[in-house]
């Protein structure tokens, strides 16, 4: 027999995929600190290879806007949180952390968590980050011909160059927004072979708007990798670690109700 999983309908933050949770705000408070608690060793490595210091001294007599996760120039001196292999490194102390916190506040519920750790590690990291990744090599292997096989505005207005501009945009934005459609998508696939084939669960996971929510991280990753020089893209990097609080929180509140 399959088990039927229904998704969330309860009152609580709709960070992708979840299945309904009965957890109070204190436990969820303690999941929440977990999965942070979790990716902060990881953080802190990378931070330490950058030559940041890590003592606690020298970082409260820094400026907040000049600490190792903030920091975004000079590049080569800042945390590459568009690298995938900093981002999955990150995401796995996350997970790590929240299943631990959930596994303390919510003992009845430990199965489905560990189901959970393996759902957010494919389904929302590896297969999205891949999936963006790949997009990135093959749309920077052809950018120049994208952006200067778009029309043109012949003219010095100050707007028709603004205008140009954009235009000149949209291969990168297009491509940027295909390559996290199709990597959303496949993590959900994933997620649901996972659960039928592996651990024989019949869960309802459909994509949903919310979805988009737990891949800011792959937003990042894209707009950095696709143009490695925007100060944009290196600024929207930073919002990465908040981002990957997300996969943590949700293996931590996982948990089985049957209808």
């Amino acid at each position: 027999m399959i088990d039927r999983i229904t998704p969330n309908t309860v009152n609580t933050p709709s960070f992708g995929h979840s299945d309904r949770t009965n957890m109070n705000r204190k436990q969820k408070t303690v999941v929440t600190a977990s999965a942070i608690a979790g990716m902060t060793p990881v953080i802190m490595v990378l931070a330490k290879k950058k030559g940041f210091s890590l003592n606690p001294k020298n970082i409260i007599g820094t400026p907040i806007k000049d600490w190792a996760i903030f920091k975004y120039s000079p590049a080569e001196k800042a945390i590459d949180f568009g690298n995938p292999v900093n981002i999955i490194a990150t995401a796995l102390g996350s997970v790590a952390g929240g299943f631990v916190g959930g596994s303390i506040v919510d003992k009845q519920n430990v199965k489905a968590k560990k189901r959970e750790v393996l759902n957010q590690i494919l389904g929302n990291v590896l297969v999205p980050i891949t999936t963006v990744w790949l997009g990135s090599k093959v749309f920077n292997k052809y950018q120049y011909r994208l952006e200067e096989g778009m029309p043109q505005i012949n003219s010095l207005n100050k707007s028709a160059k603004v205008f140009n501009k954009i235009l000149k945009k949209i291969p990168q934005a297009t491509a940027t927004l295909a390559a996290l459609g199709v990597g959303i998508f496949l993590g959900n696939r994933v997620s649901n072979y996972i659960n039928e084939k592996i651990y024989h669960k019949k869960v309802d996971r459909n994509i949903r708007a919310t979805d988009f929510a737990p891949h800011v991280d792959d937003i990042c990753m894209a707009t950095t990798m696709m143009s490695p020089n925007s100060t944009f893209g290196q600024k929207l990097g930073k919002i990465i670690p908040l981002a990957l609080v997300v996969p943590g929180y949700q293996t931590g509140i996982a948990q089985d109700i049957e209808v």
